[in-house]
């Protein structure tokens, strides 16, 4: 009953002029079975449903599976499915059509609406072979084991003329070099390089377009200069220029990644090339109605050939990144390793690299540096394995204002007392009360162990009561200095002249002077 409403508001929506993609978005169905039904009379239809009710369908036997995976993730597309069914079924011998009349039957019986994401291709001109590769990055949150949220980020790479795709993972955000080594995957697993390449994210490798002119950053001008493709940097919404690849991110995302768990960094990077053979290059094209793989084994002959053992020297071999915690340590495969203390830094990034060779794992803070931390794995899950030497303190940020404070008061009892009373009244903030007394000291040096004592005799207990005495007794000493006359230098060597009375009184009764 259910499929005869479907398929009489079908053409009910037909009949007033909404097309096959509207009345899909609007009952929220495929736009395949929009067509299906509206190429149905009646009557075939009523042959449709009967059939449905009397058949045995090729996936029954997995009904369960595809039903759980619909009820977990309502917006899992077929396509997804029939991967899934390969990949964890390992079903080989289903069309993808027959996977998607099954799941449209089941979404109905079940009231399980869809949630459409579509792939949508953008319209460009067919390139010759060995022409162009397109770029595009992206990122997707998904979920590891243990239920958490974790962000990783993708670099997707296409052959424009075959579509044939190679993708790679990372799990924090793309810098250059990250580009450049995954670049030079990306022509190992294609074969070749093109002869241009487009990118559809400039900040990794320019820095302006100089009304045209390109300016590479530093570290991608070397790479560029050394390989010798040319660069197309297309602008923002720009269609014609990234046609091709501007829907990769998006397939990887939806047919690959999502509702996908995360283990470990290299096992999602293996699947995904698993997906890739499988899928990713293997399924027809939507417009060039072939399949990637196999165009791609004619291309391969037009690429150009690179040198694979060629080493880029600023291009840092380490990709595998973790958070340092606040408890100074690291997370990696279940367990976790200690970095120095003091390591982690409030307001800072607090990202380490790692690398894993000989069964030790090595910790560093920036690719070219030395590890600040080594240890041997553990094949263990859920343990600590620290470095004693970790943990051992060096002198910390308030040890050390408080020995500055020491050395510059002149009285040892007086600065101890000092110290000591202002980190039993402000533990949390001694710092900033240390930070206070120096300040103090730098400004009123002549008056400041003066105000120690005073301090100490009337039992204050916080370093702007230092601050304020040394300033009170600074005003007061400068009121009991004598005035001293101040003569103005242009002035000083004028003598006023010397005259008689007689010469007032001549004045007064109005005569001159002479």
């Amino acid at each position: 009953m259910e499929k005869w409403m479907v398929y009489q508001e079908i053409h009910r929506l037909k009949r007033k002029g909404f097309s096959n993609i509207k009345i899909a978005r609007k009952l929220k169905i495929s736009r395949n079975r929009v067509i299906e039904y509206l190429n149905m009379t009646p009557e075939d239809f009523n042959k449709f449903i009967h059939s449905l009710q009397n058949r045995t369908k090729k996936l029954d036997p997995y009904q369960d599976h595809i039903l759980s995976w619909l009820k977990e993730h309502p917006d899992m597309t077929s396509a997804q499915i029939h991967d899934w069914l390969q990949e964890r079924l390992m079903i080989k011998s289903v069309a993808e059509n027959t996977v998607r009349n099954y799941v449209n039957d089941l979404r109905d019986k079940y009231q399980i609406p869809k949630e459409t994401t579509g792939r949508i291709y953008g319209t460009v001109n067919e390139l010759p072979m060995g022409k162009q590769m397109q770029v595009d990055f992206g990122e997707i949150y998904i979920f590891t084991k243990s239920g958490q949220k974790k962000k990783l980020y993708l670099a997707g790479f296409v052959l424009s003329h075959s579509r044939y795709k190679y993708v790679e993972w990372i799990d924090r955000p793309l810098r250059t070099d990250d580009l450049i080594r995954m670049q030079e995957n990306a022509f190992r697993y294609f074969g070749g390089m093109t002869e241009e390449i487009v990118y559809d994210q400039d900040r990794l490798l320019a820095v302006s377009e100089n009304s045209g002119d390109l300016i590479l950053t530093e570290s991608f001008t070397k790479y560029h200069e050394t390989r010798g493709f040319k660069i197309y940097l297309c602008r923002k919404s720009d269609p014609e220029s990234k046609g091709k690849i501007e829907q990769v991110v998006k397939y990887v995302k939806n047919n690959f990644a999502i509702h996908r768990i995360f283990e470990t960094l290299e096992s999602w990077q293996n699947s995904c090339m698993n997906w890739l053979k499988r899928t990713g290059n293997y399924k027809i094209h939507h417009n060039t109605k072939k399949r990637p793989f196999e165009v791609h084994a004619l291309e391969k002959q037009h690429l150009q050939k690179i040198n694979t053992n060629y080493i880029f020297e600023n291009v840092s071999s380490l990709n595998i990144t973790r958070k340092i915690h606040k408890d100074n340590v690291i997370r990696f495969e279940g367990n976790r390793y200690s970095v120095p203390l003091g390591t982690f830094q409030n307001g800072k990034e607090n990202i380490a690299y790692v690398s894993v060779t000989d069964e030790f794992l090595s910790i560093f803070l920036h690719p070219n540096s030395k590890p600040i931390a080594k240890h041997k794995l553990s094949k263990d899950k859920g343990s600590v394995i620290t470095d004693p030497d970790h943990r051992k303190r060096t002198q910390t940020r308030k040890d050390a204002l408080a020995q500055e404070i020491v050395n510059l008061l002149a009285n040892s009892e007086d600065s101890e007392w000092l110290i000591k009373i202002l980190l039993e009244h402000y533990p949390r903030h001694v710092i900033d009360q240390y930070k206070v007394v120096i300040k103090t000291i730098d400004k009123y040096p002549g008056y400041v162990n003066d105000a120690v004592k005073e301090m100490k005799r009337l039992g204050l207990t916080s370093a702007n009561d230092l601050r304020d005495i040394a300033i009170s007794l600074e005003i007061r000493r400068n009121k009991q200095l004598p005035q001293k006359e101040v003569i103005n230098e242009k002035y000083k060597d004028i003598t006023a002249p010397e005259r008689n009375q007689d010469i007032y009184l001549k004045v007064l009764q109005g005569g001159s002077v002479k």
